[in-house]
């Protein structure tokens, strides 16, 4: 064989090809939310950042790029919020750095969830339609 290495007829199994997100970056989100998740309740101390909850984390297969969805539970402005978000996010880097050890802490890109004010309007929408037909939901 002095052309080189043959390819292997044995391919990968159905489902499982290479463009599939790897585990290290979903590893890295979800230990990336649940320790921003607990920063928020114990150690950042900003009022415009109390009714809030982190609804997913997304991490780029190079590790150097984080989405974080966000969600406002209260009645807080959304920009006091992002104003929040944005003067605390060196401190949550740095927190991250010490806690997950990594070598390079993602950049951290926070954007606002409303998917969760959506479904309220839908349901409430719906209720108005059930209550004009006379029928029970």
């Amino acid at each position: 064989m002095a052309a080189g290495k043959a390819k292997s007829r044995f391919g990968l199994p159905a489902g499982l090809t290479r463009s599939e997100p790897k585990r290290r970056p979903i590893r890295v989100a979800d230990a990336i939310k649940a320790e921003i998740a607990s920063l928020l309740v114990r150690k950042i101390n900003d009022p415009r950042l109390d009714n809030i909850i982190i609804t997913s984390v997304e991490v780029s297969a190079d590790l150097g790029h984080a989405r974080i969805s966000y969600s406002i539970l209260g009645e807080e402005e959304p920009r006091n919020v992002a104003k929040g978000l944005e003067s605390s996010k060196g401190f949550i880097r740095s927190n991250l750095a010490r806690a997950l050890e990594l070598r390079h802490v993602p950049v951290l890109d926070f954007r606002l969830d409303l998917s969760g004010q959506k479904q309220a309007e839908m349901e409430q929408l719906l209720r108005e339609v059930t209550n004009e037909d006379g029928s029970s939901p």
